[in-house]
């Protein structure tokens, strides 16, 4: 059984990417390194997402590659404050403010869904 899940995205925008996770999710440092940083919720103790620089020798040869092809899906408040700071940072509604998707430094596209 999963306890835990923590998505990690091997980026060369370590710092952009951190910078968007926290801007629009609030997202906050709970660990980092030059090469690697985990990401947390407010009043959570695990890692919510992690970022690891992929050129970092922990990675395989055949993994030394930044992100391809991913998609997340994340809930977030459903308050017109919320989805108009989303909307100026390019997200797309799909169905009205209830739903629609964004992409990230790294072109990990991003499912926004209303909790």
């Amino acid at each position: 059984m999963i306890t835990s899940l923590c998505p990690v995205i091997c980026t060369s925008r370590m710092d952009q990417t951190r910078s968007f996770y926290g801007r629009l999710f609030g997202l906050t440092v709970a660990y980092t390194t030059p090469w690697y940083t985990e990401l947390t919720r407010a009043g959570e103790t695990r890692p919510t997402l992690a970022l690891l620089d992929h050129t970092h020798p922990a990675l395989p040869d055949a993994f030394r590659t930044p992100l391809r092809a991913v998609r997340i899906t994340l809930d977030v408040e459903d308050r017109p404050e919320v989805w108009k700071r989303l909307a100026a940072e390019g997200a797309v509604p799909a169905d009205g403010l209830r739903h629609g998707s964004l992409v990230d430094p790294n072109g990990v596209r991003i499912d926004l869904q209303a909790a």
